[in-house]
């Protein structure tokens, strides 16, 4: 029986000399690893009662959403500033190369709701640290963040030390 690390392509030397980039596409695009790859992320949450789901743009869109379908659950979306048509709340974070926002509806949590995040790809946690951030401002608690694949040499893990983080397939390098 195939794993989910199966099914993802592994490509040397992008964006840049030395770097190994893990392509989801690659699972996305064959409905047997999809399936698989939703379904060990829905396993990550077995015995976590939640209320909603939230997922990170974009990757974060596409399994979020199949797991909060699976759980019969809410979906929520953290999107790029700009994006979302209502009232928002929004956090700014660093980047390699200078800083990115995000943002949430402010009405998309509401306070007390568990909330579980969700994204393909935890490298430096940067992302995710500011989403948790707003959906904690929100008056959200986060029980879990799950990921498909985790680059551990980049310690993200570390900079999430305050919430429960799991991940399908971790790779130990960046």
């Amino acid at each position: 029986m195939k794993k989910v690390e199966d099914y993802i392509r592994s490509i040397p030397d992008f964006p840049e000399k030395g770097i190994i980039f893990r392509d989801v596409t690659s699972i996305l695009q064959d409905a047997e690893g999809l399936r698989l790859a939703v379904d060990e992320m829905v396993r990550l949450l077995d015995g976590v009662e939640c209320d909603v789901i939230a997922g990170a743009e974009s990757r974060g869109f596409i399994f979020g959403t199949a797991i909060a379908y699976a759980m019969g659950k809410p979906f929520v979306l953290i999107r790029k500033a700009g994006k979302l048509p209502c009232e928002t709340v929004s956090r700014s974070y660093a980047l390699e190369y200078g800083t990115a926002t995000i943002e949430m509806h402010k009405d998309s949590i509401k306070p007390g709701q568990k909330v579980v995040i969700v994204d393909d790809l935890i490298a430096t946690g940067g992302t995710i640290e500011a989403a948790a951030s707003l959906v904690e401002e929100l008056g959200g608690e986060i029980v879990k963040i799950v990921f498909l694949m985790e680059l551990a040499g980049l310690k993200g893990r570390e900079r999430l030390a305050k919430y429960d983080v799991a991940s399908v397939v971790t790779y130990e390098g960046k």
